[in-house]
């Protein structure tokens, strides 16, 4: 039998009226939070362009060793293994290894809620909603608060866990004659998984020792691996080992710093293998591009949840009859799409009018075209009510 539970609540039409025009109130917030968010965007990747730009134009690709006076607080590009003689340990669970970086990962079995919920609108223009709340076992690095659950008696999860998640890097890591600083270090990948041995498990403390087991490549903290119990944990680790790396940074005597471009952005970029400097900056711009678009689209639905919520209570009082409630509610989900990307858009051209006046016209356009034809549309809508 499933282990959920359900509960019934209903919604006057009156009330319903009183919660949309809180909504406006919302709304009217939201709009004013979508416009900073996409011109703060805008200008984020117009900054973030022109400094990989001005790098890509700058930069000074050099081997790994020796090391040039020359190219002092210049951008540097540089290939190269890098190594380490340091050993990373863990203070708590005594795992040693010699590694760029070592990590630890601390997971607990613990109750999960998760919750769903349907309304159905009543002649009159009440609703009824059905909430489910359910229940799963699952796996996760992060302590659930089951305090805040609806049904918490037979929920009830840990109040802590062994030890946290946990990195340390070596303080000793070279790339060449380069000495590596840990913000490079930070932004390297690569880790790969190391399982615990028997000897490991004997140097635990006595308190941990005789509650760990080995299994799944790491300590476990239970019963039965095979079959875990609420309260159960596991705690897994990772290292950095030694690999070739392909560093963009400001040459700082013998080690690397983030190099501040005249645009305004810091250029500071690391990736596995060995990449040229020209591929590293194709990478970073299109990384730069996915994220203008993906902020681009969370400012659009933003905007038209803000216009959603100054247009719903149209839709509510037509709710009186439903189906006239339905159409209604069509109609303003359609015009708030409609004046939701008309506004990104006529935003995002006035971010762009200085820097690129054609691409802003463009945009313009467009924006005055949603709106035509969300006008257009609605009044279809509005003639194609009236015959029916």
């Amino acid at each position: 039998m499933a282990d959920e539970y359900s509960e019934v609540s209903s919604e006057s039409w009156f009330g319903r009226i009183g919660d949309s025009i809180k909504g406006i109130l919302f709304g009217i917030i939201l709009i004013p939070l979508a416009v900073l968010l996409l011109s703060w965007n805008e200008g984020r990747a117009v900054t973030t362009a022109k400094s990989l730009k001005e790098g890509a134009g700058t930069v000074v690709s050099v081997e790994a060793s020796p090391i040039f006076p020359a190219n002092e607080k210049k951008l540097v590009h540089v290939n190269g293994e890098a190594t380490t003689t340091d050993f990373v340990s863990d203070p708590i669970f005594a795992i040693s290894a010699p590694a760029i970086r070592l990590s630890r990962t601390v997971e607990m079995y613990q109750w999960k809620e998760n919750e769903k919920s349907e309304t159905t609108k009543k002649l009159g223009g009440g609703t009824e909603t059905v909430k489910t709340f359910s229940y799963e076992k699952t796996w996760s690095k992060e302590l659930i608060d089951s305090s805040k659950f609806k049904h918490r008696d037979q929920h009830a999860n840990p109040g802590g866990m062994l030890a946290q998640n946990f990195t340390i890097a070596a303080p000793h890591v070279m790339l060449g004659a380069f000495k590596v600083p840990t913000s490079v270090i930070r932004k390297m990948n690569g880790d790969e998984v190391i399982a615990p041995s028997d000897a490991d498990l004997a140097k635990l403390n006595p308190d941990l020792k005789s509650k760990a087991k080995l299994a799944d490549n790491g300590f476990y903290f239970g019963s039965d691996p095979s079959a875990p119990t609420v309260g159960d944990q596991r705690v897994t680790f990772k290292v950095l080992k030694p690999a070739v790396f392909s560093v963009l940074a400001q040459q700082i005597g013998d080690t690397f710093a983030p190099y501040p471009t005249q645009a305004g952005r810091e250029i500071e970029r690391v990736e596995s293998g060995t990449i040229s400097a020209t591929a590293m900056f194709q990478h970073a711009a299109s990384e730069n591009a996915m994220l203008t678009w993906g902020l681009r689209v969370l400012g659009f639905i933003v905007m038209s949840l803000g216009i959603g919520l100054i247009l719903n209570p149209i839709s509510v009082f037509g709710d009186v009859i439903p189906f006239l409630g339905s159409i209604l509610g069509t109609g303003v989900a359609l015009a708030s799409i409609m004046l939701g990307m008309a506004g990104s858009l006529i935003t995002i051209a006035v971010a762009w009018f200085v820097v690129r006046p054609v691409l802003s016209g463009t945009l313009l356009a467009l924006a005055l075209a949603s709106l035509l034809f969300g006008r257009y549309f609605g009044s279809r809508r509005a003639a194609a009510t009236k015959t029916s």
